[in-house]
């Protein structure tokens, strides 16, 4: 059975242009790839993945090529574009990667993070850590967008930090980035 709830709102998406990745303090060469063994870029994010509520909201592994040169941090945010509403939903926000890393495991953004040196924002809610998808059943297909970003610096954001402060930190030190989209649909 269809959920009147979202189907009235599937034609109210926060949009890509809402992303960081579509912020002009956040804009960079992609030069270089952000990929996960779970899924390939653009196809559904396997249940296993699904948010604490329904699933067991294990975060998917990640891996990527070598950042540019210069790289000091990265810094990954997580987000859904297709949330109603006026801003994406934010699902990660984790920054203190070290670039030298290559790659994060599965289930790597918890809280606390196996990772020395990581960092979680607050993502929904105030919750540290990977909140999977967990779209409105019946709202159609959601994107959710990858977004892993090379600095030339370290941000210094303390555990708990905000999207705002995140983007204020990269603000004019975005060297590189790496995109990988996933997809959620919950009839």
């Amino acid at each position: 059975m269809q959920n009147p709830i979202g189907r009235a709102l599937r034609n109210r998406p926060a949009g890509q242009h809402t992303l960081v990745w579509a912020d002009p303090r956040a804009r960079a060469a992609d030069n270089f790839v952000l990929t996960s063994p779970a899924f390939e870029h653009g196809t559904p994010i396997p249940e296993h993945h699904r948010g604490h509520i329904f699933g067991a909201n294990v975060s998917p592994a990640l891996a990527w090529t070598a950042p540019p040169a210069g790289t000091e941090e990265l810094l990954l945010v997580v987000q859904d574009p297709d949330a109603p509403g006026r801003r994406p939903a934010t699902h990660a926000l984790s920054a203190g990667i070290d670039p030298a890393l290559l790659g994060i495991a599965e289930n790597a953004l918890t809280s606390p993070s196996p990772i020395s040196g990581l960092r979680h924002g607050k993502g929904p809610l105030g919750r540290l850590g990977w909140a999977g998808p967990a779209p409105i059943p019946s709202h159609g297909p959601h994107s959710y967008v990858f977004q892993l970003f090379a600095l030339d610096r370290r941000t210094e954001l303390p555990e708990r930090f905000t999207l705002d402060e995140a983007v204020n930190a990269l603000t004019g030190h975005v060297i590189g980035r790496a995109r990988l989209d996933g997809t959620y649909e919950i009839a």
